[in-house]
């Protein structure tokens, strides 16, 4: 019999979650940009192999606020943690461990899963795997550890036969020719999104949200989606449309780029800004966005 899992992805902000789990999946799963918690939701990838199958939960940054819209995004991880057969707690190699480097390890401290400690960004010449690793040892003495570069792809074949090994058996989750199981109007709300945080990350890197409204299959066989892109304030509404319509079309068309690799049948966007000054503070709307 095969072996499968769930692997739950967390770390703090910016460790290189996302960017991982798209290596490990061979296609873009989970959005990346230079904001910190650019991921909102749990996003599934799969990794497919002949001796098993590992459903990765990739997760927020594990952030220290208490505000509403943080604390929505710290639930989400620790809904994943409680989801999972395995645990990847992904280290930033470069930056000393502090209080979230704390606060996440306390989290993880009798969970009573195979935890595995991955040191990532080791190729970076700041890296200090020496240091991630005395902290791994002081805090979680348990953690099996590995040491990775996801952005170049180093020791990411080890990770997975670690995971594997770990893994119980069981029949695979998912038909072997998947790699996510996103729907369609998740996958293109985040790629805008990420287009958005790339240009404005200075402006409004948190203030935003992409409201899926409506679409419909043209005759030729393609798609026409429309949606909003919510901010909070007017003026942020004026950046994101930019002069003469400049940032809102290079938003459009850098997201119909994107979305031309991801799907079988071309997609037309059509967006617009709108402002709605409590989104972040209007718990209907948090439960709809983060899940």
């Amino acid at each position: 019999m095969s072996k499968s899992a769930f692997a739950a992805i967390v770390g703090r902000p910016s460790s290189g979650k996302s960017t991982l789990l798209n290596a490990l999946c061979g296609a873009k799963v989970s959005i990346v940009s230079p904001v910190p918690q650019t991921t909102r939701n749990t996003v599934r990838g799969i990794v497919n192999r002949p001796d098993g199958q590992i459903v990765f939960l990739d997760t927020p940054g594990f952030h220290i606020s208490e505000k509403k819209f943080n604390l929505k995004l710290r639930d989400v991880v620790t809904r994943a943690l409680a989801d999972a057969d395995i645990v990847v707690y992904l280290i930033d190699a470069t930056r000393e461990p502090g209080p979230e480097e704390e606060a996440m390890a306390a989290a993880l401290k009798g969970i009573r899963r195979p935890l595995v400690a991955a040191l990532n960004k080791i190729d970076h010449a700041d890296a200090l795997p020496e240091r991630a690793a005395a902290f791994i040892a002081a805090k979680l003495p348990e953690a099996r550890l590995i040491s990775i570069s996801a952005l170049e792809g180093k020791g990411l074949d080890e990770l997975m036969d670690r995971l594997i090994g770990l893994a119980p058996e069981g029949p695979a989750w998912y038909p072997g020719e998947y790699y996510t199981d996103q729907e369609p109007v998740f996958r293109i709300a985040e790629i805008i999104r990420e287009k958005i945080l790339r240009h404005t990350r200075q402006e409004l890197p948190h203030a935003v949200f992409v409201d899926y409204t409506d679409s419909r299959k043209l005759g030729d066989g393609s798609l026409e989606a429309s949606y909003d892109i919510v901010v909070e304030r007017p003026s942020q509404k004026g950046i994101l449309i930019g002069k003469a319509g400049s940032m809102i079309q290079k938003i459009r068309q850098e997201s119909e780029a994107d979305l031309e690799d991801l799907f079988d049948y071309p997609i037309h966007l059509r967006l617009q800004v709108r402002v709605d000054p409590e989104w972040r503070r209007d718990d209907k709307r948090l439960e709809k966005l983060i899940y």
